[in-house]
Protein backbone atom coordinates (compact mmCIF):
# COMPACT_ATOMS: atom_id res chain seq x y z
CA UNK A 1 0.00 0.00 0.00
CA UNK A 2 3.23 2.00 0.62
CA UNK A 3 3.96 2.18 -3.07
CA UNK A 4 0.89 2.81 -3.88
CA UNK A 5 0.55 5.89 -2.10
CA UNK A 6 4.04 6.90 -3.00
CA UNK A 7 3.21 6.56 -7.03
CA UNK A 8 0.50 8.25 -6.47
CA UNK A 9 1.61 11.52 -5.06
CA UNK A 10 5.12 10.92 -7.64
CA UNK A 11 1.83 11.40 -10.22
CA UNK A 12 0.23 14.15 -8.67
CA UNK A 13 3.84 16.32 -8.32
CA UNK A 14 4.96 15.33 -11.99
CA UNK A 15 1.42 16.85 -13.37
CA UNK A 16 1.28 19.91 -11.00
CA UNK A 17 4.48 20.83 -12.19
CA UNK A 18 3.89 19.55 -15.76
CA UNK A 19 0.71 22.03 -16.06
CA UNK A 20 1.90 24.91 -14.14
CA UNK A 21 5.76 24.96 -15.56
CA UNK A 22 5.81 26.00 -19.38
CA UNK A 23 7.62 24.05 -21.48
CA UNK A 24 7.20 21.08 -19.36
CA UNK A 25 3.69 19.41 -20.42
CA UNK A 26 5.81 16.11 -20.99
CA UNK A 27 5.81 15.99 -17.30
CA UNK A 28 2.30 15.80 -17.09
CA UNK A 29 2.26 13.28 -19.83
CA UNK A 30 4.64 11.23 -17.48
CA UNK A 31 2.46 11.98 -14.24
CA UNK A 32 -0.55 10.42 -15.91
CA UNK A 33 1.21 7.24 -17.41
CA UNK A 34 2.62 6.98 -13.64
CA UNK A 35 -0.61 7.10 -12.53
CA UNK A 36 -2.40 4.42 -14.96
CA UNK A 37 0.39 1.84 -14.26
CA UNK A 38 -0.40 2.61 -10.49
CA UNK A 39 -4.01 2.21 -10.67
CA UNK A 40 -3.42 -1.42 -12.98
CA UNK A 41 -0.97 -2.66 -10.46
CA UNK A 42 -3.60 -1.68 -7.87
CA UNK A 43 -6.48 -3.54 -10.00
CA UNK A 44 -3.34 -6.85 -10.24
CA UNK A 45 -3.19 -7.10 -6.70
CA UNK A 46 -6.76 -7.31 -5.62
CA UNK A 47 -7.80 -9.22 -8.61
CA UNK A 48 -4.96 -12.13 -7.11
CA UNK A 49 -5.87 -11.81 -3.81
CA UNK A 50 -9.49 -13.04 -4.20
CA UNK A 51 -8.90 -15.56 -6.11
CA UNK A 52 -6.52 -17.14 -3.22
CA UNK A 53 -9.42 -17.45 -0.93
CA UNK A 54 -10.81 -20.50 1.02
CA UNK A 55 -13.94 -21.91 -0.45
Amino acid sequence: MALFLLLVIVAIALGVIGVVAKGLFYLFVVGVVVLVADLVLLGVRRGRRRRRLPR
